[in-house]
C-alpha cells in the first residue's frame, strides 16, 4: 500500500471510542458511516470496534477496500469469509486482553456462586435485621467446564486451578500439551460440570451452541458464565431455566441484543449482569488501542498486518479465529 497517511481514505464504523476516533481524524481522511456519508466508494480501509458490523454488503459497496482493522478481539460481526474471498485483510487485537477477560470470568463465577451482589442488595435494602442471608456454596473445588480453550480459556483454567477446581474443556478439537481432560460434546461437558464458562469464538458456526439441551445437562445446581458473545447461548432457554429452578444461576457480561438486556433477565435475583466490561480497564484498553494503531500503521506502510485474522491481498488465507471475543 505504501501511501502517505493523509491520502488514505478511512471509513469509521461506529460505535467507536471517541478518543481513538479523534486520533484517526487527525491522521487520516476519515468518513463516518453513521453520519450517512454521501460518498464512501473511495474507502481504502474500514476501521471498527467489536460492536461495529462489517458485512458482505458493506464490503461490496467499497471497490477500493483493502483491509478491515478492528479494535477488539471479536470478529463475529465482520464477514471474514467474504473478506477472504475478496482478498481483504482483517486484523484484531488478540493477546492483550486475555488476562483481563479471564479475571472477569473468575469474578463473575465467584459473584454468581457466592451471591455477593445479591448479598449487597440484601444489606442495602435493610433486610439483615430480618434474619441472615441464605448460605451459598464453595467455588473452591468446583468442577468447571470451559467451552473454548483458547488464550482466554487457558487463562481462566490457570486461575481456577489455583482454587483447586477440576477443569475439563470442549473445543472443536483437543488442544495439545494441556493437562485438562477433553470432552468431545457440550452435553457431556455440561453433565460433568458444576459450572460452565463460555469462552469460545463468536462466529456464525457457534451461534446457539449453548442450547436448551446443554443447559438442562448442566442442571438445577449448575451455573453458567458467559464472557464470549451473547449469541452463543439460547437466551430464552436460559431465562426459562433460571426462572423455574432448572439452573442455579448465571453470570453474564454479554447478551444477544446489546445493550438491550431482557427484562426477564434483569428481574432475576440469581443472575449477575455486567454491561460488557470484560476488557474495560484502562491498562487493557490502552494496550488494545496501541495494537490497533500498530495494525493500521503497518498496513498503510507495507500492506501487511501485525495480527491478521485474514491475510490481505493475493492468496489470503483464514487464520484460526480467536477462541474468545470477550470484548
Amino acid at each position: 500500500m505504501t501511501r502517505d497517511a493523509g491520502s488514505v481514505r478511512i471509513l469509521l464504523v461506529e460505535p467507536f471510542p471517541a478518543e481513538a476516533a479523534a486520533v484517526l481524524s487527525a491522521r487520516f481522511d476519515v468518513a463516518v458511516l453513521s453520519d450517512g456519508a454521501a460518498s464512501i466508494e473511495d474507502t481504502d480501509i474500514v476501521v471498527c470496534s467489536s460492536l461495529g458490523t462489517v458485512d458482505a454488503a458493506l464490503m461490496d459497496r467499497l471497490p477500493r477496500l483493502t483491509a478491515v482493522v478492528n479494535l477488539g478481539v471479536g470478529v463475529d460481526k465482520i464477514d471474514t469469509r467474504h473478506a477472504r474471498r475478496c482478498g481483504i485483510g482483517v486484523s484484531n487485537t488478540p493477546g492483550v486482553l486475555d488476562e483481563c477477560v479471564a479475571d472477569t470470568a473468575v469474578g463473575l463465577l465467584i459473584d454468581t456462586v457466592r451471591q455477593f451482589s445479591a448479598a449487597d442488595r440484601f444489606v442495602r435494602a435493610g433486610r439483615w435485621p430480618e434474619g441472615p442471608f441464605p448460605m451459598t456454596r464453595n467455588v473452591s473445588g468446583m468442577r468447571i467446564g470451559i467451552v473454548g480453550l483458547g488464550r482466554i480459556g487457558r487463562a481462566v483454567a490457570t486461575r481456577l486451578s489455583a482454587f483447586g477446581c477440576l477443569i475439563a474443556y470442549h473445543n472443536r478439537r483437543p488442544v495439545p500439551d494441556v493437562v485438562y481432560p477433553y470432552v468431545d460434546s457440550l452435553i457431556g461437558l455440561a453433565s460433568r460440570s458444576d459450572a460452565l464458562i463460555v469462552a469460545a469464538s463468536g462466529g456464525p458456526d457457534n451461534t446457539g451452541m449453548i442450547d436448551r439441551d446443554v443447559l438442562q445437562a448442566l442442571g438445577a445446581n449448575g451455573y453458567l458464565v458467559n464472557i464470549a458473545r451473547g449469541r452463543l447461548v439460547d437466551e430464552q432457554a436460559l431465562v426459562e431455566l433460571l426462572s423455574t429452578g432448572g439452573l442455579a444461576g448465571a453470570g453474564l457480561d454479554v447478551y444477544v441484543d446489546e445493550p438491550n438486556v431482557p427484562e426477564a433477565l434483569r428481574s432475576l435475583d440469581n443472575t449477575v449482569l455486567l454491561p460488557h466490561v470484560g476488557s474495560a480497564t484502562e491498562e487493557t484498553r490502552a494496550a488494545m488501542g496501541e495494537l490497533f494503531f500498530d495494525n493500521l500503521r503497518q498496513f498503510v506502510a507495507d500492506g501487511t498486518l501485525v495480527t491478521p485474522v485474514v491475510v490481505p491481498r493475493d492468496g489470503a488465507t483464514m487464520q484460526p479465529e480467536p477462541s474468545s471475543t470477550g470484548t
